[in-house]
């Protein structure tokens, strides 16, 4: 209980402010999971949901006692869909890990990258906007920190980036970009600094993230193309070469 108390009242003094030690191990949790994610490994999905718990706690504001006042709905509301869809990718994974035998032969990657089709990127950026539009309304009635809208952008796009993450779709890694892009200012003007300096680091590692999938999907994708079918040589001399001849 005492360490409990500790870590919901630590925090780290910052120039003249504080940050809460809770959002720090949060995010610190989440990068090593975005690290094991870009690395295809199982452990990845675990630590992540460390890290949403403790976020959870940090998000919900003054429910927890936050040091910093700004509840955010949509922040909150996306680390227990975190956890939810981790555990959905988390034995998703562990099946195709042992699928594939990819354990046992020495490669700890557990998913194999490939790109998602026409029909579901656009599927992907109609539900991110339609989401989008329908979450609004919820959170602003329940008191979410303005803008609104990104609140809930980030919400569906961290549901959508996370969902394609288990499926092993490439474009999981640009969905991050697009959160980044609209919750680094949010988050910075709500106050919780830790988080808005971790999502900038993100959107930079997102796009390495990016770059190792692809590379990763091209060169699967090349091994299972058949090789091509070579001509039989036929022999000087060889009846073949006579028949040939005449």
């Amino acid at each position: 209980m005492d360490f409990l108390r500790w870590l919901f009242e630590a925090q780290i003094p910052v120039g003249g402010s504080v940050l809460i030690l809770r959002e720090v191990l949060g995010n610190i949790f989440g990068l090593a999971s975005a690290v094991g994610g870009m690395r295809r490994r199982v452990w990845a999905w675990p630590v992540g949901i460390a890290g949403n718990l403790l976020l959870l706690t940090v998000f919900l504001g003054n429910v927890f006692g936050s040091a910093t006042p700004a509840t955010l709905w949509g922040q909150a509301g996306r680390q227990v869909m975190f956890i939810a869809v981790a555990v959905y990718g988390w034995n998703r994974w562990r099946q195709a890990e042992q699928t594939s035998g990819a354990h046992a032969s020495g490669d700890a990657a557990a998913v194999a990258p490939h790109w998602a089709s026409n029909k579901t990127r656009l599927l992907l950026a109609a539900s991110l906007v339609a989401g989008t539009m329908a979450l609004t309304p919820v959170f602003d009635s329940l008191g979410s920190y303005p803008p609104v809208w990104a609140d809930a952008w980030t919400f569906m796009g961290s549901l959508l980036a996370t969902y394609g993450m288990a499926r092993g779709w490439t474009e999981f890694w640009l969905i991050w970009v697009a959160v980044d892009i609209v919750g680094v200012p949010l988050l910075f003007s709500a106050g919780y600094f830790a988080s808005a300096f971790m999502y900038l680091f993100y959107g930079i590692f997102t796009l390495t993230g990016f770059f190792v999938w692809w590379r990763a999907a091209k060169v699967l994708r090349s091994a299972a193309q058949p090789a091509a079918v070579q001509p039989a040589t036929v022999q000087p001399g060889s009846t073949a070469d006579a028949a040939v001849r005449a």
